[in-house]
């Protein structure tokens, strides 16, 4: 076998393979000499098939099973003794081969780059902290009160937060249309669960109160039909109600499995329960920070093939989250390819920081992991148990540990500052942050 590589780019090569011809022959004619005896024909006994009708009706498809297995074979050998890593499925031109010539084909495909580290000390980390306080945790169990939250009707004018049920019928130009009526239907004020202009006039409405309140459609509403059009609500208020919210007592503490209805014991769980999210909220941002400067400080060609095939599972990831009847053909890649990239980056980065350190997985890790994440079920153990039954949920628990003890390695080589946050800081979307 004679083998040649040529780098038509950084990453790309053509690799020929010649194969001498006796290689594929001998094998297809010990194959067939095997078939003597085996092979049922009509007209001939059983077993008793002569070897050169035989060569006759089988021999093409024969010699087609042995060309694929020789080139797969061969490429393989090919690729070992050349010491290339293969970044995706090769792309293989058989050419023109004949029994009893030389087989030659190419291999086009890509190859991993070549990854030189960054020096890790320029990287700064910002690490927040934070204390959870009395005050976190009484905003909690308000939070947990307003879940159990009921409504009780007030003899007052409407305010906002506040629940009002109406009756209301739409019309544009005088006519009534299609899904502009209801009857006894609860509204919060303040929520914006009605068009825009819809709920703010009736702030100070009472019960038996009537209005009517002249709104226009946004734009882009769903409705065709109605997007745009200026309308009229005839608004009739059946009742206004104001927030019940339960006390925080025997009662409502057993509710939340504490049978001896200690408020004590209610306020020790969720302040444990309050510190392992905080944890958790931290540490994300730690990783959030390691993998944005991981990203930013290596500038890495990535091989095509394995980005396109980032973006296919992103883009059926996201038709998954879209719902049963999403089609992910619709998607196009350039929706998705900056992000693949930067994926392909820092897996191609976290793997090159595990290889030069040695950077062994540390199994306790994956266990206290495993442990943690029960540990916010009702049934921990039934979790534990369905982790370790299942390899490929292991696998993806094992990779996630080593992606922390990467996380953890550049940590110690980069400089870091202490932040002082809050919880309510801490455990709030950066997105909602900027809104607010």
């Amino acid at each position: 076998m004679q083998v040649s590589v040529e780098s038509l780019s950084n990453l790309e090569r053509r690799m020929t393979v010649q194969v001498p011809a006796e290689k594929i022959d001998d094998e297809v004619e010990n194959r067939l000499k095997s078939m003597v005896g085996k092979v049922r024909l009509d007209g001939f006994r059983p077993g008793k098939v002569p070897l050169n009708v035989i060569r006759q009706r089988f021999k093409s498809g024969v010699y087609d099973e042995v060309l694929g297995e020789v080139m797969q074979s061969t490429f393989q050998e090919a690729v070992a003794n050349e010491k290339l890593r293969l970044a995706g499925m090769p792309e293989i031109d058989p050419g023109s081969p004949k029994p009893g010539e030389q087989l030659e084909y190419t291999a086009t495909f890509e190859v991993y780059p070549e990854i030189e580290l960054a020096d890790m000390s320029a990287v700064e980390l910002t690490v927040p902290q934070a204390e959870i306080t009395d005050a976190d945790i009484d905003k909690m169990l308000d939070n947990l009160r307003k879940q159990q939250q009921g409504w009780s009707p007030v003899d007052r004018a409407a305010k906002e937060g506040d629940q009002i049920v109406i009756d209301f019928e739409g019309s544009i130009d005088g006519e009534k249309f299609e899904g502009g009526t209801a009857e006894n239907m609860p509204l919060v004020l303040g929520e914006g669960r009605m068009i825009p202009g819809f709920e703010e006039p009736l702030v100070g409405v009472k019960a038996g109160d009537e209005k009517t309140i002249d709104v226009t459609f946004p734009e882009d509403y769903q409705s065709k039909e109605l997007a745009g059009k200026q309308a009229q609500f005839a608004v009739k208020v059946i009742m206004v109600n104001e927030v019940e919210l339960p006390e925080i007592d025997e009662k409502f503490v057993k509710a939340f499995g504490i049978e001896d209805g200690s408020i004590e014991k209610l306020r020790e769980d969720a302040r444990s329960n309050m510190q392992r999210e905080l944890d958790q909220a931290i540490a994300q941002r730690i990783k959030g920070q390691v993998m944005d400067a991981l990203a930013e400080i290596h500038d890495i060609e990535v091989p095509q093939a394995m980005v396109k095939e980032e973006i296919s599972r992103l883009r059926e990831q996201t038709a998954a989250s879209m719902g049963p009847q999403a089609d992910a053909s619709t998607l196009p890649d350039d929706l998705f390819e900056n992000e693949a990239k930067r994926r392909v980056v820092l897996g191609l980065v976290i793997g090159e920081i595990v290889k030069v350190n040695d950077i062994k997985l540390d199994d306790s890790k994956v266990q206290a992991m495993l442990q943690e994440m029960a540990a916010s079920y009702q049934d921990p153990q039934a979790l534990i148990q369905y982790y370790r039954s299942n390899p490929q949920q292991m696998d993806s628990l094992r990779a996630a540990v080593m992606e922390e003890q990467v996380v953890e390695w550049v940590r110690e080589q980069a400089k870091t500052k202490e932040e002082a946050s809050s919880f309510e800081k801490i455990m709030t979307p950066a997105s909602k942050q900027e809104a607010a």
